[in-house]
């Protein structure tokens, strides 16, 4: 590439009368993605600079033969409004379509029952009704068959305490979310069967190890503030298709020039006050720059002084997820998702149409806190998943299998542990023009694509307020 080539365009780079305000983004995940095209539609001439091959981030699909695979299972929730936003901006909102209304089938394999095939597990549903808050969830939770009656009302109870909280209260990140559900009278069995099958999902960590600020911000946003918030959505297409082949045409046309395998090397200002992004052999010059990379990676390519403790980046700990993937020669799952309690199985997603397979099923297991798991040979993680597979699935009995293979993340998401808003920083650093995005940053959201995708939109806005650009406003903060 020649410095022409990098040269900043887009449809601010030719306005008449005024000099071009130019805008690099480091970091073609989701939040990088969604700042280029805010800084685009607003008239600013934006480089986006991407070290792999593709867009995307962590939300990707490769190629395995004739598979298209995930590297993981993402969905999204009605109250992901941002999320929704970046869907509808890139053209992508029917490939990942809602739930009509919130239903997981949650089977329990430490509990047998008799079934029409035989012995197989018990199977509840976690579900909703189209009334007002909190009764929306009054009839599943009555109906939930993992809990006892009094273990039913106790969680009817906390869950209208969590309501009473607020997020962005300091105290609240300073305490574990495990101790306050057992301080709520929440047994260990409500807290498998209910808030960690769902806080595992969505923070990635178990409650003991789990900020009560982020998991209040969860439970208050997806189940306490509005009815549907919480219905579920996930691409009925591959990633890529989304967060890839969709983002870039939608970048093209907003005029952003997007550059993969452009690995930046350092940002420093210039002595014209200005941002130089260099890369080996290049310098691309600009007013603003929005580094959205890992926080790692962020750490490193931060100039000095650009935040009073930079260090807190690096004790902002990870968290690993392992995607375990599995091709049956025959259907053994008629829905299109489930969790399991009683199992090391968490979450069984069904990839078969989406992967482009002809015969069989493709199923997609997502194991989230994987600590236990994410450095075992794949020939350990067969021997222990696939039988579990059959307890949870009595049709995958007999069935043979096409292949076994697992994707892991080590470094998947932040760890929400208490303590962490203060290692978050904002979008703003003191390095003027200098932004920061990432999941990683003070969203106030666990590490997910709503997270990114509000990042993306806070750093861009602070650079266009820099800039001098005008802002619209683009969705609801909650539901």
């Amino acid at each position: 590439m020649s410095d022409t080539d990098l040269r900043p365009t887009g449809p601010d780079s030719h306005a008449e009368g005024r000099p071009a305000r130019a805008a690099v983004v480091v970091g073609g995940g989701l939040a990088g993605v969604t700042a280029a095209l805010r800084l685009a539609d607003a008239g600013t001439a934006v480089t986006l600079l991407e070290g792999r091959p593709r867009l995307g981030g962590l939300a990707f699909s490769f190629q395995r033969g004739d598979l298209t695979v995930d590297n993981g299972q993402h969905v999204y929730l009605r109250c992901c409004t941002a999320y929704r936003w970046f869907l509808d901006r890139i053209g992508g909102t029917d490939l990942a379509p809602l739930q009509d209304r919130l239903s997981v089938p949650v089977v329990d394999a430490a509990h047998r029952v008799r079934t029409r095939s035989g012995e197989g597990p018990r199977l509840g549903t976690l579900s909703r009704d189209a009334l007002p808050v909190p009764l929306h969830l009054a009839r599943g939770l009555a109906r939930y068959p993992h809990l006892s009656l009094a273990e039913r009302a106790s969680v009817g109870r906390a869950a209208l305490a969590l309501k009473a909280l607020d997020p962005a209260d300091p105290a609240l990140d300073q305490e574990d979310f495990g101790s306050w559900l057992a301080r709520h009278g929440q047994s260990p069995r409500a807290v498998e069967a209910l808030w960690d099958l769902v806080g595992v999902a969505t923070l990635n960590a178990v409650a003991a190890d789990t900020s009560l600020a982020l998991a209040a911000k969860v439970f208050r946003t997806g189940l306490l503030e509005e009815p549907g918030a919480a219905d579920i959505g996930w691409a009925r297409v591959p990633l890529g298709e989304l967060h890839d082949t969709l983002a870039r045409k939608a970048l093209d046309a907003a005029g952003v020039r997007t550059e993969v395998r452009a690995r930046v090397a350092s940002v420093s200002r210039t002595g014209t006050g200005r941002l130089a992004v260099d890369l080996p052999g290049e310098r691309i010059e600009a007013d603003t720059v929005v580094l959205a990379v890992a926080q790692r990676e962020a750490y490193d390519l931060l100039p000095p002084g650009a935040l009073d403790h930079p260090e807190r980046l690096l004790r902002l700990g990870t968290a690993p997820i392992l995607n375990i993937h599995v091709h049956y020669d025959r259907t053994v799952l008629r829905r299109p998702f489930f969790a399991a309690l009683g199992s090391p199985v968490q979450w069984v997603f069904d990839r078969t149409e989406a992967s482009g397979v002809t015969e069989g099923q493709y199923l997609a297991l997502s194991q989230s806190a994987a600590q236990e798991y994410i450095d075992e040979p794949v020939a350990v993680l067969r021997e222990r998943f696939l039988p579990e597979l059959e307890r949870l699935l009595p049709a995958a009995r007999g069935a043979r299998v096409h292949d076994f293979f697992v994707t892991r993340e080590r470094t998947a998401t932040f760890a929400p542990a208490p303590g962490t808003a203060a290692l978050r920083p904002g979008p703003r650093t003191q390095v003027p023009g200098l932004h920061l995005a990432g999941a990683w940053t003070a969203t106030g959201w666990p590490a997910t694509m709503e997270g990114a995708v509000r990042s993306g939109v806070s750093a861009a806005d602070a650079a266009l307020g820099v800039i001098g650009r005008p802002r619209d406003h683009l969705f609801r903060e909650t539901a």
